[in-house]
């Protein structure tokens, strides 16, 4: 299918765009998203949780909790299990765009798990063009991610998560350098904690409480052409609540709020036409040769700095700070452990990406077998996240038990 090539450098989200994002106005505030390399290590993975608002510090373990708090592995109540998702990506704009997760656990004992996953996302068949129109190749870009996860409890409600990721994306191979060109990777971390409380009374029913905080994607940049990009590092701190309501049905309400560990783009001032009003061109400093910033801080700093910058370098202050975090909430209704209906809520401020979305969800259960299903449906009439659903198929296993009184096989002499 043709398709301009700009469309997928989007969603790279390389840094040539700040200057111009950032002049941008809606209603008076200055639209100021925060943009990233290898944005699909954010798209909601699975099912379950993408129909709960695309939440999941706090919500129950699952077979894919690595990609959203990999320590809730260790209060897995089965000995090992396996997913896999199909995610169709922006079918609003494109047909072709899929992620595919593929993720799995062991308990290795009570209190240490495991875990492993896979994320792929084909971008499509990409027809490249020359600046006259011309059709000179086809590309099919696409990124990957993998991750090795380990859990341990260090008490009856608590436990601890590292993951190590590699990430790799084959974007720069075709813009860049033309098919010869090589591919970018980079290695991440992620470090969790999350916290199950005893049931206690919650007036005449039993409930449980659940608390969740996740540092993701913590990682060097990665390098399109001759720029350095930082990656989506992120924190989910989430908390949730489930109520027994009676032997057969539960309920539980779930909320997360995120934010991205990256420097806000500056407020940069820009050199004036002919006419008096604003060029495109960004003032320099000539002392130094750089980039005279008007409001906000340098973003060109290292990992470290800028995971400490992130938290006060808005150019709107505090109230710019504030809208960056993102606010998930999810409900989920469960009946005799067999069938899930689930809900949820995302919000992203207008001026910092406008994802504004609610979720339905379903899920089914029998014996070893979980299929879950998703959908969004955006809050705004033409977005281009209309469409997205997703289909999650997982398997949890016990080991085979030994019959008792069974006879061992004769070894031979």
């Amino acid at each position: 299918m043709k398709r301009n090539f700009f469309i997928i450098l989007g969603l790279v989200g390389s840094k040539m765009f700040y200057g111009q994002i950032s002049t941008q106005q809606l209603g008076g505030a200055t639209i100021n998203p925060i943009t990233t390399a290898v944005p699909f290590l954010l798209i909601s993975p699975d099912s379950k949780q993408g129909g709960m608002g695309d939440l999941g510090a706090a919500t129950d373990p699952d077979v894919n909790s690595i990609h959203w708090n990999g320590s809730k592995l260790a209060f897995m109540d089965k000995k090992f299990g396996v997913g896999l998702t199909v995610t169709p990506w922006l079918r609003r704009l494109v047909p072709d765009i899929n992620m595919y997760y593929l993720s799995g656990y062991a308990k290795l004992n009570s209190k240490q798990t495991i875990g492993g996953s896979l994320r792929y996302f084909s971008l499509g068949n990409i027809e490249l063009t020359d600046v006259t129109g011309f059709h000179y190749s086809d590309a099919k870009p696409n990124e990957f991610a993998v991750d090795v996860a380990f859990s341990q409890k260090l008490s009856k409600n608590f436990s601890l998560g590292v993951a190590t990721r590699f990430v790799n994306s084959t974007i720069s191979r075709y813009y860049f350098n033309g098919s010869s060109g090589n591919a970018a990777s980079t290695v991440a971390v992620d470090l969790s904690m999350f916290y199950r409380s005893e049931k206690f009374k919650l007036g005449d029913k039993t409930a449980v409480a659940t608390g969740g905080l996740a540092l993701t994607n913590l990682g060097a940049k990665i390098k399109y052409s001759n720029d350095q990009n930082f990656i989506p590092m992120n924190m989910r701190l989430g908390g949730g609540l489930k109520t027994d309501i009676d032997k057969f049905n539960t309920f539980g309400v779930y909320v997360d709020f995120t934010t991205l560990l990256v420097p806000t783009p500056p407020e940069y001032p820009y050199l004036k036409n002919v006419s008096g009003g604003d060029s495109s061109a960004i003032a320099i400093d000539p002392s130094t040769q750089k980039k005279i910033i008007k409001r906000g801080k340098d973003p060109n700093v290292g990992v470290t700095q800028g995971i400490l910058q992130s938290f006060s370098d808005a150019p709107g202050g505090f109230n710019e700070e504030l809208k960056e975090v993102n606010i998930g909430g999810g409900l989920e209704y469960c009946y005799n452990n067999i069938l899930s209906i689930r809900t949820g809520y995302f919000h992203e401020s207008k001026t910092k990406g406008a994802r504004q979305y609610f979720t339905l969800g379903v899920g089914f259960k029998f014996k070893v077998i979980n299929v879950d299903g998703a959908y969004l449906i955006p809050t705004a009439l033409q977005n281009p996240l209309q469409n997205t659903w997703r289909i999650t198929l997982s398997f949890n296993f016990d080991p085979a038990e030994k019959t008792e009184g069974a006879s061992e096989p004769v070894q031979p002499n």
